[in-house]
């Protein structure tokens, strides 16, 4: 196939335009303001270092008895559907459990306090001290989108002796904390997703299982040069070629900002590819929409965070039909007998279906009900005691903690019988509709992976 690198240009800019005008309307659309997208996408955004101070002074990690009321704090970008999916969610599982009985042998109802932190680390660190001191302080929290303002959030938590249960961040670097101080920062656990050192196992053992059916026999691999995806990119690099039988030709991070893709892809068209493998999240949106609007000749996909949203179909115009996924969860995969129920009860009282912090979340106020009633209080330790020892049926799956003696200690345990996630498609149905349709693991696929229409 011939290129022409001044046409690829134009075509760059066209796609741009005619999927949403500009960045800005896309993300509109998608309901994403500029930080949500730039700053956070796979919550999994680049590392800090900070302790993040006391945060107002320590708590006591609440009292040795269950309240009549337990407050519960949810924190995330309430502008961004990653955050709202938090706070939404966390209002609907303490809303179910009231109508259900409450927690406890007295029904001591769940008040949920929810916090904007605007995607930013500082103003996560003032909404979480807020919700976390005087009178009204949480009992405990969850939330929490971009690994940024974990990391950040990492020593708030630890001098608050408050758990919280994250439900957006994927960095391996919280857990680390633990492995380093247990005593202190034992408070925190992650309900989901899993971290992003397994993203790279999952995308291995995802090729090794399909790629030989898609037809995918040269595969490249392109990265955002993000911290997140410094492991992913590892494993591919040991690992893809051996385990999946594939010959991999080349592997790239690319920069941040770039904003033309078609240099990349003249150099994939001629490594003559079958699939362009990913790793992508805040520069996904450009990549993809170059990639379609070019009608590249190799199909596209892997772990892609913008195409996760139920909206991007619609949002860019088709672009992403055949454009492939690892998620949570989708809307109809029925990963538990409450995957599917609870994204329908989220899209009747929201008027939209969640996205993957959203099942997480209404894990994480489930699992905080069943620790609170197991420990008879809402005491720290008593709870960080019940959590370890818990094995809970979520929306996602199986979810079991890491022990502290343990690689990643309190993060969610990853596999098949555990939390693993799925691999869906955007197809399009009878009627032109954009469908995410789950085409891994074989015990929840709908259908079959389909190339490109123009491949």
């Amino acid at each position: 196939m011939a290129n022409d690198g001044n046409q690829r240009g134009t075509d760059a800019n066209e796609a741009a335009n005619d999927l949403g005008s500009d960045r800005r309307t896309f993300l509109k659309a998608t309901g994403l303001g500029a930080t949500g997208v730039a700053a956070g996408l796979a919550g999994c955004t680049g590392p800090s270092d900070g302790d993040g101070g006391d945060g107002g002074g320590g708590g006591d990690g609440g009292g040795g008895e269950i309240p009549e009321t337990i407050r519960v704090g949810a924190l995330g970008p309430a502008e961004a559907p990653f955050g709202s999916s938090i706070l939404n969610s966390a209002e609907l599982a303490a809303q179910e459990i009231n109508d259900n009985g409450g927690v406890g042998d007295k029904g001591a109802t769940i008040e949920v306090t929810t916090g904007d932190t605007k995607d930013d680390p500082g103003t996560a660190r003032q909404r979480y001290g807020e919700m976390t001191s005087g009178g009204d302080a949480a009992h405990v929290t969850t939330g929490i989108f971009g690994s940024e303002q974990l990391l950040a959030l990492m020593g708030n938590i630890a001098d608050k002796e408050t758990v919280h249960l994250s439900t957006g961040a994927a960095t391996p670097e919280a857990p680390a904390k633990l492995q380093d101080n247990y005593e202190r920062f034992k408070y925190w656990f992650r309900a989901g997703p899993v971290n992003s050192t397994f993203l790279g196992d999952s995308l291995v053992q995802y090729a090794a299982e399909r790629f030989e059916k898609m037809g995918w026999e040269k595969v490249a691999f392109v990265a955002e040069d993000f911290k997140w995806t410094e492991p992913v990119t590892q494993t591919i690099e040991d690992r893809l070629a051996d385990e999946a039988g594939v010959e991999v030709t080349s592997v790239r991070r690319v920069a941040e900002g770039t904003e033309d893709f078609s240099p990349i892809y003249d150099q994939l068209e001629s490594e003559d590819i079958d699939g362009c493998y990913t790793a992508l999240a805040h520069i996904g949106n450009t990549s993809l929409v170059q990639w379609a609007k070019q009608k590249r000749p190799f199909g596209y996909g892997g772990i892609h965070v913008p195409t996760q949203l139920p909206s991007y179909y619609e949002a860019t115009k088709g672009a992403a039909i055949a454009t492939f996924s690892q998620t949570t969860a989708t809307p109809t995969s029925e990963i538990t007998e409450k995957t599917v129920p609870y994204a329908n009860a989220y899209k009747e009282n929201y008027d939209k279906f969640p996205v993957y912090s959203g099942y997480s979340t209404y894990d994480a106020v489930y699992m905080l009900k069943k620790a609170i009633e197991e420990a008879g209080s809402v005491n720290g330790d008593d709870l960080v005691t019940a959590l370890e020892e818990m094995s809970h049926t979520g929306t996602s799956g199986q979810l079991e903690f890491y022990g502290a003696d343990e690689e990643f200690p309190h993060d969610l345990k990853y596999g098949p019988e555990l939390a693993q996630g799925v691999y869906f498609q955007w197809q399009a149905d009878s009627e032109g509709e954009g469908v995410q349709e789950v085409i891994w693991p074989d015990e929840l696929a709908t259908t079959e992976y389909k190339s490109p229409p123009w491949v």
